[in-house]
């Protein structure tokens, strides 16, 4: 495969990832395009485990964020900094403490944009369990997924 072809599904992956974090974009098949269009491009037998693993993992997700009840976070400034804070939350998390860390990194990005707009700790308590309940859920497990779909299609390349 190119480098070109590589850097430009590389570059389709990071859009989706960016994608699960802004509303209408759809975030998790921007991911799974990437790694399609990998694999279509590179056709080695670890590209297809990696296709196949990726669309198997999206689809639980959606069978997961199905069952969830279907509530989205509203669309203010302030729940835009949240989802910023979450994001980067959930991305550092990964990286740090692999796969498993993007939960608690996810979770102390609601905390840490809750604490520095309301400035107590049982008031950001509250704001974290009340965005976990309005939708904060379901942009985890998409978000969780995706992180694991690119760290499968990283993994993928730098390992084969």
């Amino acid at each position: 495969m190119g480098a070109w072809n590589l850097l430009l599904s590389g570059l389709v992956i990071l859009l989706g990832l960016c994608g699960v974090l802004l509303p209408g974009m759809p975030g998790s098949w921007l991911v799974w395009a990437g790694v399609l269009w990998w694999t279509l491009e590179d056709p080695q037998p670890l590209a297809w485990a990696v296709l196949v693993g990726a669309t198997a993992v999206l689809l639980l997700s959606q069978a997961v964020r199905w069952a969830l009840p279907s509530r989205r976070l509203r669309g203010d400034d302030a729940t835009r900094r949240v989802t910023a804070y979450a994001g980067a939350g959930a991305f550092l998390g990964f990286v740090l403490l692999p796969v498993l860390g993007a939960i608690p990194g996810f979770l102390g990005g609601i905390y840490l944009a809750e604490r520095i707009r309301l400035g107590r700790h049982g008031e950001a308590m509250a704001a974290l369990r009340t965005t976990m309940r309005s939708g904060g859920g379901d942009l985890l497990t998409e978000l969780f997924t995706c992180l694991l779909i690119t760290g499968a299609w990283l993994g993928a390349v730098l390992g084969g």
